[in-house]
């Protein structure tokens, strides 16, 4: 009888340890998994809270050709306060980024540009050929398109 117990507890200590070790690494898995899930829905949230929208009239002259700038107003139609400055937004304009870009705020002053509040974005040194332009505006992953003609 004893020689039946001693092999059958060697196995179902091994067991146990196996079992252990397994359930060990699943919750380092969970626990990795979770973090990253939580780091994801971080940034999800804060692109949520970020919207624009370009409120130019396409119909209207938005390129000044004596001057050699575009002018777009932007509304701010998220939630969160986003700073007034051309690092801001990323600008391309038919497809070449732009860094020559100023940005005012139209709707009152200084440097926050506040929920449902409305920007000027100035793109400058610009030398456009008459037609059609595309202007594609990036603010913290919300991205938006504008397309107008020069004449």
């Amino acid at each position: 009888m004893a020689d039946v117990s001693v092999p059958s507890l060697i196995l179902f200590i091994a067991s146990i340890v196996i079992a252990a070790g397994v359930a060990g690494v699943l919750i380092d898995t969970v626990t990795g998994i979770s973090g990253a899930l939580d780091d994801r829905g971080a940034d999800v949230a804060d692109n949520i809270r970020t919207d624009i929208e370009v409120i130019s009239d396409a119909e209207s002259d938005v390129y000044d050709d004596g001057a050699g700038t575009v002018t777009l107003y932007v509304k701010n139609t998220g939630r969160r306060t986003l700073p007034a400055t051309g690092e801001t937004f990323d600008v391309i304009l038919d497809a070449e980024y732009r860094t020559n870009v100023s940005v005012s705020v139209v709707d009152g002053g200084g440097d926050e540009w506040s929920p449902h509040g409305v920007v000027a974005v100035t793109i400058e040194d610009l030398s456009l050929d008459q037609g059609d332009h595309r202007v594609t505006l990036t603010v913290d992953g919300d991205e938006e398109t504008f397309r107008f003609n020069s004449e």
